[in-house]
């Protein structure tokens, strides 16, 4: 298995974000709605990576920078988007590897905290969030007003990020995981 970075509209990108958008309304009634772009993902703002074995791609996942705003983003964050396994690829560690790999990349980039939003239709993303030390964070973000939605956040630096990014906000994506 291998995880590589790509582009976020690249034909393998493109393909399982339709999927996870079908999973999406199939738990929600409706596909995400968020707004995104391809610059969103482009170094040293984000990253997009996908999961290959065989050629075949299995997993997505990416990451793009926010800074405080509106919407209730901090200066620091880093957002974690389009985490996804295909079906038949699920149990295998995939999005943990994933996650790991984006948290290591927005520190590098010098983000202090990875954020994301999920929802109570996602159990197995919550399981994989909590157990990757992410913890509730006051809503942002586009589902922030919705009951069923759930903000995550984890330090990726310690010290006053760490307290921060303990209990300051909650985002991203996590279906499929």
């Amino acid at each position: 298995m291998e995880i590589r970075p790509v582009p976020y509209d690249h034909a393998d990108a493109v393909a399982l974000d339709r999927l996870v958008q079908r999973e999406y309304a199939r738990r929600y009634g409706e596909g995400d709605m968020t707004p995104l772009d391809p610059a969103m993902f482009r170094p040293p703002n984000g990253t997009y990576l996908l999961a290959y074995e065989n050629g075949r791609p299995l997993a997505t996942g990416g990451w793009r920078a926010q800074d405080a705003n509106p919407e209730g983003y901090a200066d620091g964050d880093a957002e974690i988007k389009r985490m996804f396994v295909i079906e038949e690829a699920r149990g295998r560690g995939l999005a943990r590897r994933i996650l790991a790999a984006l948290e290591a990349d927005a520190r590098a980039a010098g983000r202090t905290r990875m954020v994301l939003e999920t929802g109570i239709k996602q159990p197995e993303a919550l399981a994989l969030y909590a157990s990757c030390g992410y913890r509730p964070v006051p809503k942002f973000g586009l589902y922030r007003t919705y009951e069923d939605s759930r903000c995550l956040g984890k330090a990726l630096v310690g010290g006053v990020g760490a307290q921060r990014g303990a209990g300051v906000r909650e985002a991203g994506s996590g279906a499929g995981v």
